[in-house]
């Protein structure tokens, strides 16, 4: 009974530090928030030949606001690329994993970002700042 003990607390320790290494390897915290909406989250660069060397963000999209109707996005931008909207859902959060790369080389080294609220087409969105990374 106790080298049995002993083995389910030994699994124990082994995979939660698998997990802990795991998590370690997302490194760079990126948290945004505008009125309406709220990320939270982490990014990191892929290596290169892995991921196509892509910017990868990772996190929870919320609506900030579920009373006023409108949907947030997440909108990302790389080398001389157009910008890439993630939509969110009214009312709810939703995890974004998602890859943003340049398809013309092996590793992206400039990606943008910016959180915002869609409020329609007669109105202006509202968004955070253009945050800026480098390789």
């Amino acid at each position: 009974m106790r080298k049995l003990a002993a083995a389910v607390v030994a699994a124990g320790l082994f995979f939660g530090g698998m997990g802990a290494a795991a998590a370690d390897t997302w490194g760079h915290e990126l948290n945004m928030s505008t009125t309406g909406a709220v990320f939270r989250g982490w990014y990191k660069w892929e290596p290169r030949l892995q991921n196509r060397g892509a910017f990868h963000v990772r996190g929870r999209l919320s609506d900030g606001d579920p009373g006023d109707g409108h949907n947030v996005y997440l909108r990302a931008k790389v080398e001389g690329y157009g910008w890439v909207r993630v939509k969110g859902t009214q009312r709810k959060t939703v995890n974004i994993d998602e890859l943003f790369y340049d398809g013309a080389v092996l590793e992206t080294n400039h990606a943008e970002i910016q959180l915002c609220r869609d409020r329609g087409s007669l109105r202006p969105d509202n968004c955070s700042d253009l945050r800026k990374f480098r390789r």
